[in-house]
């Protein structure tokens, strides 16, 4: 019988071992139907058949060890863009929440009285500036998604993508 390419290798048992039938599997979620194949009658069990995924293709990175991959990404052009890019947003959107929130803690215990006024009915400096730290939050947020999704996606899936073929 001519070898059969398995396209269920991603749900079968680990490489190296072989594949039995789903009802004789310790813990078996469902038992399969008995199927007929060629040489076996129905309801028998086919013999023993290895599975794994398939085996790498000789290609043009036939070899390639993944951490020489992994090092060579990171010393690409491509990947230092997507790091420079990343920390030129986060670095100073860090700085200057940690800024504001340090400020408002100094200003709680320098300034108590100037904290105490009040802006409308109950509600204070105190209040307004802390419920302000919720809303920069959110603010923050928002700016680090879309920053990442018109400066920075893009090209790092290009690169994932790249680096994947790479250790095919």
């Amino acid at each position: 019988m001519a070898q059969q390419e398995r396209f269920d290798w991603w749900a079968a048992e680990p490489a190296g071992r072989t594949a039995t039938t789903p009802a004789g599997r310790a813990g078996a979620r469902t038992a399969a139907p008995a199927v007929a194949r060629q040489g076996t009658a129905v309801g028998e069990a086919p013999a023993a058949v290895p599975v794994g995924p398939p085996a790498p293709a000789a290609g043009p990175h036939a070899g390639v060890e993944a951490g020489q991959v992994y090092r060579a990404v990171q010393q690409s052009p491509a990947f230092r863009e997507i790091r420079r890019s990343y920390r030129g947003f986060a670095f100073p959107a860090t700085g200057l929440f940690l800024g504001w929130y340090l400020l408002y803690v100094l200003a709680q215990a320098a300034a108590p009285e100037l904290m105490r006024i009040r802006l409308a009915g109950p509600v204070n400096v105190a209040w307004l500036l802390g419920l302000l730290q919720f809303a920069s939050t959110f603010v923050l947020t928002w700016l680090y998604a879309r920053n990442a999704r018109t400066e920075r996606d893009r090209a790092a899936l290009e690169l994932r993508w790249d680096t994947q073929d790479q250790l095919r």
